[in-house]
């Protein structure tokens, strides 16, 4: 890895931290923190206590499979929530310490730099930029594909040759999208399954934001139940998930990976090698959490109570429209992104990530250029302020 590292770019924190070097924010404004997807809601009390109640479980050492009853829960809620059956616990899932770790980490078991080719890694722009970093510590190249609002933030296949199409060896997909928060159609997801099968690439589906949506009899498609809607199998596709935007519990670090058993096993050799296995009390809480869904239709709520609130207010000076799912605003901006955002802490002291720093130039636009990125997270009160004070900005730009 040491030779790609210095292709690695700043983090879009890093980055916003160098921003607003030198800003004052308005110290008669509190601070109002809308960057990072961090949920702020609070963690259930059972989850808690079922954290606190299996502290027994630090006195011995972990399997990196986890234990059967996590898997076993993961199993049943996959069969609940995308209508799955005959998954595996033993062979298609393997619990992981957040979807971060495991999106990086996989790329480093599908990649193989040693069939005469650059292998490529696909993802949409704007992108989670863990994506880049495994595509570089893999010794792969990126590949982007842009994600605009003027085609409903479609993929557009035919931005990639069929050169490169034929070195592709892993594709990132994020449904519901950071930041734009589209979900793949079936139609999306049956394109993809094509090139995947004509170019034998793998598929990664990220799916962290898949529990946060606005209409309780339309939860987001999933990669799984798309496959079995489309009467095929879990050849080279996988999914992660993770409890912590659905559970309010990011510091619990608590996901999994479900899927293709034969790419699976690849995975799990590695993870053995890697010394990822999760703390076990970790994983007794994981099995709570699974397995209830009451707080995590209450958590929508909340979610859906402030993105009512605010989008109105925001819709009326930005363009910018509810989403559909996740947690996320992506607005468009009057001027420069990272502008709007470092005048909006000095004059406002509200927090915003500018939407370039979470995409790169590709077919010669940046997606990113002119948007922000608004994580409704805050509890609502600080969330209306919020859009009151951006309101006020605007009105005098």
């Amino acid at each position: 890895m040491k030779p790609h590292l210095s292709k690695l770019q700043p983090y879009p924190f890093e980055k916003l931290r160098q921003l607003f070097a030198g800003v004052t924010p308005n110290p008669r404004l509190h601070e109002i923190k809308l960057s990072i997807g961090e949920p702020q809601h609070a963690t259930p009390a059972f989850i808690r206590d079922a954290l606190t109640a299996n502290l027994g479980g630090l006195a011995s050492y972990p399997t990196t499979l986890g234990s059967g009853e996590l898997r076993a829960a993961i199993v049943a809620w996959l069969e609940r929530r995308y209508a799955l059956s005959g998954i595996d616990a033993q062979t298609q899932v393997i619990p992981v310490n957040g979807s971060r770790e495991a999106l990086f980490a996989f790329a480093q078991t599908v990649i193989d730099p040693s069939r005469g080719y650059t292998p490529l890694v696909v993802s949409p722009n704007p992108f989670y930029q863990i994506y880049e970093g495994a595509a570089y510590l893999a010794g792969a190249e990126p590949r982007f594909l842009n994600t605009l609002p003027a085609n409903d933030y479609a993929f557009d296949f035919a931005a990639l040759s069929e050169a490169e199409w034929r070195r592709v060896q892993l594709f990132y997909v994020c449904s519901p999208g950071n930041p734009t928060g589209k979900v793949l159609s079936l139609d999306d997801w049956q394109q993809l399954f094509a090139l995947a099968d004509r170019y034998g690439f793998v598929i990664a589906s990220d799916e962290c934001y898949s529990e946060i949506f606005f209409a309780e009899d339309r939860p987001p498609l999933g990669a799984l139940q798309a496959a079995r809607l489309l009467g095929r199998g879990h050849e080279r596709l996988v999914m992660f998930s993770s409890l912590s935007k659905r559970s309010n519990v990011p510091g619990m670090r608590s996901g999994f990976v479900a899927g293709d058993a034969a790419t699976l096993h690849s995975f799990l050799l590695y993870r053995t090698y890697h010394g990822s296995a999760m703390n076990p009390a970790v994983q007794a809480a994981s099995v709570a959490a699974w397995s209830d869904e009451s707080h995590v239709v209450a958590n929508r709520r909340q979610y859906a109570e402030k993105f009512s609130a605010v989008v109105p207010q925001l819709a009326d000076v930005l363009d910018t429209a509810l989403p559909d799912a996740g947690f996320y605003l992506w607005a468009r901006t009057p001027i420069s992104d990272s502008d709007f955002a470092r005048r909006l802490l000095a004059d406002y002291n509200v927090v915003v990530l500018p939407g370039s720093y979470l995409a790169r130039t590709a077919q010669g636009v940046n997606p990113g250029d002119g948007f922000v990125r608004i994580a409704l997270v805050a509890p609502l009160a600080d969330c209306v302020e919020a859009a009151e004070r951006i309101r006020s900005f605007i009105s005098e730009l």
